[in-house]
């Protein structure tokens, strides 16, 4: 099929970051671009040759809009998957499937899943109220401390919580949910695989991950991993593993912890373009938003290889700032060589609101992290 200057149109659901960045590829090889979300102020909505408002729960706006496309895909996993279903069946083509996404959108599911798989992640106990979590720490089911997630509608740190007593749980929303052995662990990791509608996979290298400590979000992606050769070698088997278990088409960012004992332990994945692989859009030969679109569309997988150490810095809105963003110092960062800053479009920002990234690249991955501290401390994302 001709997807390139046709009348051959991808859709994507959700108009955030991650599908802006997926437009920087079909700007670039002029395939046709259709996109939904909820927002006007979408960062999207520039990018794409035709852009619907609509409620990407809402089944009727997802069937309608996947009507019109050849290829259907999301950028965020809260989205109507009966929606998706019946789009499949009528002869859509969704990627990944709405099998997979069904699986993945409830953290109970998902390592239920892993569990059937015999797939190596973390002790958990689901629960269908907040309040047994309650009964169970109190009768001695359920030991402190313990990881807290919401079954459904998390993301970027919201709906995740360590529980080191029982007050902990005050404010939390009461519905499905699980509970995590708190893992002691040496490093955060995460592979990002990429499957075509034909099944050829390629991986990108382990990347390590540093989280902010109150947000939960990853404030540092550094790529390639600092870890022992032998260790990457079980974090990407057991990234392959997750893969072939799901069989998705597109994209599967798997995130691992790798444990005091060297032992590889899945936390959660996601079916999408992803936080830990931004940086591959100047450090790889091949960006991950690239090669997302090469695997819906069954074309040849790029090279995933790194050309350069690469280090992402997140940029979230300052504590204590709220409206108009200004990006304090964004001048001063880019006189630093091997510094590219990323600006997502959101007009407004909030405490810890994803508004853009930076990518640092260097020869010398140490030199890379040094710069990318200073990047940190420098660039401030305030309000007017």
């Amino acid at each position: 099929m001709d997807f390139f200057s046709s009348n051959f149109k991808i859709g994507i659901l959700g108009g955030g970051q991650l599908g802006k960045m997926m437009l920087y590829t079909t700007r670039k090889f002029d395939i046709t671009t259709h996109v939904m979300d909820s927002s006007d102020q979408a960062p999207c909505k520039i990018a794409c040759d035709k852009f619907t408002k609509g409620d990407l729960m809402d089944f009727d706006a997802v069937y309608n809009f996947g009507k019109q496309v050849d290829v259907l895909t999301f950028e965020i996993e809260n989205v109507n998957v009966n929606a998706l279903e019946q789009l499949e069946k009528e002869g859509v083509k969704v990627y990944p499937s709405s099998r997979t996404l069904r699986t993945i959108q409830n953290k109970a599911s998902q390592k239920l899943f892993y569990r059937d798989h015999n797939i190596p992640t973390s002790e958990f106990t689901r629960f269908a109220y907040i309040s047994e979590i309650e009964d169970a720490i109190e009768n001695g089911g359920l030991e402190l401390p313990f990881v807290w997630k919401a079954a459904q509608f998390g993301y970027d740190g919201n709906g995740v919580k360590v529980v080191r007593k029982l007050s902990d749980l005050e404010g939390l929303p009461k519905g499905e949910c699980i509970a995590e052995d708190l893992i002691p662990f040496k490093n955060e990791l995460a592979v990002i695989v990429a499957r075509t509608v034909s099944g050829d996979v390629k991986t990108y290298p382990v990347v390590e991950m540093e989280f902010h400590p109150e947000a939960n979000q990853v404030e540092y992606v550094i790529c390639p991993a600092r870890i022992d050769d032998s260790v990457a070698k079980k974090v990407k088997k057991v990234a392959l593993t997750v893969s072939e278990a799901f069989n998705h088409v597109g994209l599967l960012a798997v995130e691992m912890f790798q444990t005091k004992d060297d032992d590889v332990l899945v936390n959660e994945v996601a079916p999408r373009p992803h936080n830990s692989g931004h940086q591959t859009i100047e450090a790889s030969y091949t960006s991950q938003f690239e090669q997302h679109i090469r695997a819906i569309l069954d074309l040849p997988l790029g090279n995933t290889e790194s050309k350069v150490g690469g280090i992402m810095v997140n940029l979230v809105g300052a504590e204590g700032h709220t409206g108009d963003v200004v990006y304090e110092h964004i001048e001063d960062i880019m006189k630093l060589d091997g510094v590219t800053p990323h600006i997502y479009g959101k007009k407004q920002t909030r405490p810890f609101r994803k508004m853009g990234h930076v990518t640092i690249v260097n020869e010398d991955l140490n030199e890379a992290r040094k710069t990318a501290e200073i990047v940190k401390n420098t660039i401030k994302v305030i309000s007017k």
